[in-house]
């Protein structure tokens, strides 16, 4: 018996169809159980901006654009740093003697929907922000169905 044999979503399979893939996507994030543990950093917030438009803000104080990249791959949206030069330990303005403000290494993934699609991405005043929006296929969406 595989761990797929035990899945919760099995259950929920002969009440629903086409929904297979986002059941696999559940049981990928969900691993054997438990999701996979990600850092809590760098602290985010997502958003509803409207009917089908959203926001995921991640507080990236210290970092600026050429620091951050935003990739998306395969349903994947990933957040992380560039490689980041240690060696120089002077700051533009003199030598830092105690370093508080992190800048360390981060990676961050959020999985989207088929139907969601990225809009862009803003840093602005430490806070980077990335506009999602879904799209309703015309097909999905509400109408009436005519009775012969």
């Amino acid at each position: 018996m595989t761990s797929k044999d035990l899945s919760i979503f099995n259950s929920l399979r002969p009440f629903s169809i086409g929904f297979d893939d986002m059941f696999d996507q559940f049981e990928n994030m969900l691993g054997n159980g438990n999701l996979t543990m990600q850092s809590n950093y760098p602290p985010y917030n997502i958003r509803k901006v409207g009917k089908d438009n959203y926001a995921i803000e991640l507080a990236l104080a210290g970092f600026n654009k050429k620091d951050v990249e935003v990739e998306f791959e395969d349903n994947l949206l990933t957040v992380r740093t560039k490689q980041v030069d240690k060696s120089n330990s002077k700051n533009v303005d003199g030598e830092i003697i105690h370093k508080g403000i992190s800048q360390r290494q981060f990676s961050r993934t959020f999985t989207i929907a088929d139907d969601v699609k990225i809009n862009g991405a803003e840093l602005k005043d430490g806070l980077l922000t990335i506009s999602c929006e879904r799209i309703v296929p015309e097909h999905k969406k509400k109408r009436l169905i005519h009775i012969k």
